[in-house]
Formats: C-alpha cells, sequence, structure tokens
C-alpha cells in the first residue's frame, strides 16, 4: 500500500472514531434529559395528590406542557404520566427533549464528508499519484540517454502539458544528439582528408630538402626550381591551414530562430521576474528603465536568451553594485542596453569579445566558456538584428539591436 493510501485509510478511520464518539456523546446527553423529564413528571404527579391543578404553576417544570383530565377516547399529543386528585384521573403531559432529529443531522452530514473525502481521494489517487509514477522512470531514460522512445501523452488536466514538454525536449536532445553525431563524422571525415591531402605536399617538401642536403642538384639553375618546388608546397600547406580555421569558425552551434511578432514587455516582464530576486540576494542594485511597449519583430524566446546571457555576463563579470537595463530608438529598431559597473574589457580587446571561445583578461579566474556573447551575436543577426559592446561613463555596456514589426 502506497503511503498516499496509507495516510487515506488513517484520515478515514480517524473520521469513523468522530463519528463514534460524537453519537456516544449525543447518547449520553439523551439519556441525561430523559431523567430529567421523569423526575418532572413525578413532581408533579406528587403534588397533584393535595394540590388542585389550577394551582400548580407550569412554569416551574423545563419538561411539563399541560395537566389535563384523562379522556380514554382521546389520548394526549405529547407523552403523559396518569396522576390522581380527589378521586380523578389526570394526565401530566410532558416533552422528553431527546429528539433524535440532530442525530441524524449529525451522521448525515458527517457521513456525507466521509463520501466526499473517499471520493476525493479516489480521484487523486487515479488522476494524479498513479500518472506520476508511472513517470518516474522517465527522467531517469533520458537521464541514460534512451531517447528514441515517445513519451506516451495524457490528456489529463494535470499533466499533459507537462508530459507534451517532456515529449518535446526528448525530440530536442535527439535532434541535438543526431547532429552531434554528425557534426562528429564531418569533422572526423575532414581530418581525415586533410591529413591525407596534407602528406603529398610535405612529402614533396622532404624530398626536396633532402636532395638540396645530399647535393643532388647541382647546378643554380636546379636548386631553384627546389626552392620554388618548397615554397609552392608550403603555400598548399598553408591553405588547408587556413581552411581549418575557416570552418573551425563557422556556427558549430546551428541556432534556430522562429520570427514571429512579440511585445518588448511580454520579454523583459520575463528578465524582470527572474532578475529581481536574484540580484536583491547578491544586493546588487537592478534597474529597468521606463520604456514604451512597442512590437518587435523577433523570437521571443531567442530574445529572452539574449538578454539573460547578458545578465549572467554582467553578474559574473561586474563588482556587484549595479546593473541597468536601459532602451532607446534608433530609425526602426528598438535598442535595449545592458550596463554595469566594474572593471570592462581594455578597449584593445573590444572587437574580439564576440568570437567563439574569446575571454578577456578581465575574466581570469572566473569560469566561463567564452560563448555567452557569440551566441549573442549569431541569434540577434538571424532575427535581422545585431549586439555591440561600448565602454561609456566608465561602464560596460552591451546594446541589442531589434528590429520593430
Amino acid at each position: 500500500m502506497s503511503k498516499f493510501r496509507k495516510v487515506g485509510f488513517l484520515i478515514i478511520m480517524l473520521m469513523l472514531l468522530v463519528c463514534i464518539a460524537g453519537n456516544i456523546f449525543m447518547f449520553v446527553l439523551t439519556r441525561k434529559d430523559s431523567r430529567e423529564y421523569r423526575v418532572d413528571a413525578k413532581r408533579v404527579a406528587q403534588r397533584l395528590a393535595s394540590e388542585d391543578p389550577s394551582q400548580i404553576d407550569l412554569k416551574d417544570y423545563d419538561h411539563v406542557v399541560a395537566i389535563t383530565k384523562f379522556d380514554y377516547s382521546a389520548t394526549p399529543n405529547n407523552d403523559y404520566m396518569i396522576a390522581l386528585h380527589d378521586g380523578e384521573e389526570y394526565a401530566v403531559e410532558y416533552v422528553t427533549g431527546s429528539d433524535h432529529t440532530s442525530i441524524i443531522i449529525f451522521n448525515v452530514c458527517l457521513g456525507a464528508m466521509l463520501i466526499v473525502v473517499i471520493a476525493v481521494m479516489i480521484y487523486i489517487d487515479r488522476k494524479i499519484i498513479k500518472p506520476f509514477h508511472s513517470m518516474t522512470d522517465m527522467t531517469l531514460d533520458l537521464a541514460k540517454g534512451n531517447l528514441s522512445t515517445p513519451i506516451k501523452e495524457d490528456k489529463g488536466r494535470f499533466f499533459g502539458k507537462f508530459l507534451w514538454g517532456m515529449n518535446m525536449l526528448r525530440e530536442n536532445l535527439e535532434d541535438s544528439k543526431k547532429r552531434e553525431l554528425e557534426y562528429q563524422k564531418e569533422k572526423k571525415t575532414l581530418v581525415l582528408s586533410l591529413s591525407h591531402d596534407i602528406k603529398t605536399p610535405l612529402s614533396a617538401i622532404e624530398l626536396y630538402t633532402r636532395a638540396l642536403r645530399d647535393g643532388i642538384y647541382d647546378t643554380p639553375e636546379k636548386r631553384e626550381n627546389a626552392y620554388s618546388g618548397i615554397l609552392k608546397n608550403a603555400e598548399e600547406i598553408k591553405n588547408y591551414a587556413g581552411e581549418i580555421s575557416k570552418i573551425s569558425r563557422e556556427d558549430f552551434l546551428d541556432l534556430k530562430v522562429e520570427v514571429s511578432e512579440v511585445y518588448i514587455d511580454d520579454v523583459i516582464t520575463k528578465i524582470e521576474a527572474y532578475y529581481t530576486d536574484k540580484l536583491s540576494v547578491l544586493h546588487t542594485g537592478f534597474v529597468v528603465e521606463e520604456h514604451d511597449n512597442c512590437l518587435l519583430s523577433c523570437d521571443a524566446d531567442r530574445l529572452v536568451e539574449v538578454i539573460q546571457n547578458l545578465m549572467e555576463n554582467a553578474i559574473k563579470y561586474g563588482d556587484g553594485k549595479e546593473i541597468i537595463i536601459s532602451f532607446s530608438d534608433e530609425e526602426d529598431c528598438r535598442l535595449i542596453t545592458v550596463s554595469n559597473t566594474g572593471t570592462p574589457p581594455d578597449e584593445t580587446e573590444m572587437q574580439n569579445l564576440f568570437d567563439s571561445f574569446y575571454r578577456g583578461k578581465n575574466t581570469a579566474g572566473i569560469n566561463g566558456s567564452g560563448l555567452g556573447l557569440y551566441i549573442a551575436r549569431n541569434l540577434m543577426i538571424k532575427m535581422d538584428g545585431d549586439v555591440f559592446a561600448k565602454i561609456r561613463d566608465g561602464m560596460f555596456t552591451v546594446t541589442v539591436v531589434v528590429r520593430k514589426a
């Protein structure tokens, strides 16, 4: 039995105990009340033996309601006791006070509550607990790399969207894995191809060098041809090296964007929601300047990613005093600038900040990959925008250029 079912069983048992205890308590009250009405009726009957009924004030008795001559043909409306006065029979009518309606209502309400609790617990068990247990191995399978098996979708209101998101995550991971394998394959093929192609000019240079060393080229003309051959093959190797360098700078991350129209507040609100609390914990001042809610032409999620990269850089490489997000316009573009206090990069490093894996001197001793600004620029270029950095008023600023819709 699961822990949830054990708790549910304990709750039901507790409610049953409350029901039993309540009935016992009300039964005791009823028994006590029954003794009282019998005492009142007997006292009135004793007084009738010596007093006239008109002299007895019924206000002195809580349970006696009437004293009437007893008529065998007409039964009194209430419970009664027969008493004699001057040889005549009188009916001492009384109310018992033991109304069972309250006990019935109590049991009906508690029973209804018990049914509702059982129904709710059955619903939670079937709609939440069981589906959740069926997903316990899902994250483990994803972590182990089992990406080929689709996740069974659930149309339930609780986990439907979650499973849909997990399935998208699985598909993205699977696509990334395929792209990585293809990239590694192309990389290995390129290395093998270049290593094979470079062997030819290297062998030629080696032959020319040995021939010159051994004095095989005994005339100036032959030696000149040998020197020309060495230079030609060296130039060929240089071209191969340039090709390798060019390929290493290509977009190896395969970043994709889906441009649509989005209001700038939809982006900035997400940034504020995340970094307001984070920076307050770090005791870093965070200012988002006033701006109008214009319509942008961009990928909203990717633009959030770009600004997050700039914010993370400002947190890591700033001095922790203040980070400011400001806004301005230039022609048909909205400029979003993230500024931070601290030691900025050298002016000589500014042109290289957006290169892949490049890190400035001010990043020494701080963990990082050197890809944040590179990814930001590539994403913005694909959204027909740009990113540039400046040092202004002693602050390091990075500005995102986004086209208006």
